[in-house]
């Protein structure tokens, strides 16, 4: 839950700092980039969030892994190409390729969350079968 509230936090300034300050010096094309990321990273914060409160154990273990580790090198590699022309060039080179490995962890993790609510709801209703068969 502190992670996705921490991520929700970071993904708030983000996205007040690309609105406001760098709006008027990115083109259309970079400041698109810089909002995917953030949108990105808001969807899996609140994806973290969610994944607390009904997900357990080793699941929600990657779940965590799977969605911070995605934010981190899809998100945070986003605003990297997104302010590239303020950045050292090397930079830009050892960070795009990562951006597809955190879209890679971010499909894992709802992975591993729809293959855990697929055993919550087959519990759940195998619970329920078995109450009607006792009336």
């Amino acid at each position: 839950m502190l992670a996705g509230g921490v991520f929700m936090l970071t993904g708030v300034a983000f996205g007040a700092f690309g609105a406001h300050a760098l709006k008027p010096k990115l083109d259309s094309y970079a400041m698109d980039i810089f909002e995917k990321g953030v949108f990105y990273q808001f969807i899996h914060a609140l994806g973290l969030m969610i994944a607390a409160c009904v997900v357990q154990g080793r699941a929600m273990k990657w779940i965590y892994r799977s969605f911070t580790l995605g934010i981190l090198f899809f998100s945070f590699s986003l605003y990297l190409l997104a302010i590239r022309q303020f950045l050292p060039e090397g930079v830009v080179q050892s960070v795009g390729p990562i951006t597809p490995v955190g879209g890679v962890l971010f499909i894992l993790g709802w992975i591993v969350f729809v293959k855990n609510a697929c055993k919550r709801n087959m519990y759940v209703h195998k619970e329920n079968h078995n109450e009607k068969e006792q009336f």
